[in-house]
């Protein structure tokens, strides 16, 4: 249903146009969706395939004035993006006001790495494809072509799982004395 809190997608393992189509739609209905991760969504097909294809879309360009576009956008988050308008009416002002209600991310920033984080089964790859099929990474493929902080992001992610760690052991340890302090008093009545 409609929240007014922003949907927290972790898009991990999602396939890029299946996650795209049904944020696109979601947007369009007036949900706010925040995507993390970007840096590791698949694309199907294989990686040099892919690259192919994104050096053949950044040779497209204005011949008089470059500056005019198209702009070729390298950071995962940016390519989403771009995606996700191309599914979007987003010359009408519905459609501007649905892209206004999409932010992506790179690996998971502060405020997100501490909330509850959704996937979309019906987008994943290892529910869409055989294990058999060649796919890529959107993190490689944007390095490929010229993101500069792919090294920068694995850095700041190994940080973030160290904590997470943490947290998580620490949680494991409370959950265990509660469930045997609730044992003890279910025995003593």
């Amino acid at each position: 249903g409609f929240q007014t809190q922003a949907v927290l997608i972790d898009a991990r393992g999602h396939l890029l146009g299946r996650l795209a189509s049904i944020i696109a739609k979601t947007l369009l209905k007036g949900q706010r969706v925040t995507v993390v991760r970007c840096e590791e969504i698949n694309i199907s097909g294989s990686f040099y395939r892919n690259k192919l294809k994104y050096l053949d879309f950044m040779r497209k360009r204005c011949n008089t004035n470059p500056n005019k576009g198209p702009y070729h956008l390298r950071a995962p988050s940016k390519i989403l993006w771009r995606v996700i308008r191309g599914m979007v009416p987003h010359k009408t002002n519905r459609g501007k006001e649905a892209l206004f209600l999409f932010r992506g991310f790179e690996g998971i920033p502060a405020p997100y790495d501490k909330m509850k984080r959704h996937v979309i089964p019906s987008a994943l790859k290892i529910q869409r494809m055989k294990p058999t099929r060649k796919y890529c990474r959107l993190g490689r493929l944007s390095h490929e072509v010229g993101w500069k902080y792919q090294s920068v992001i694995a850095t700041l992610e190994e940080k973030r799982k160290v904590r997470s760690q943490k947290f998580y052991t620490a949680k494991k340890r409370s959950m265990k004395i509660d469930a045997t302090a609730k044992k003890v008093l279910l025995d003593t009545d």
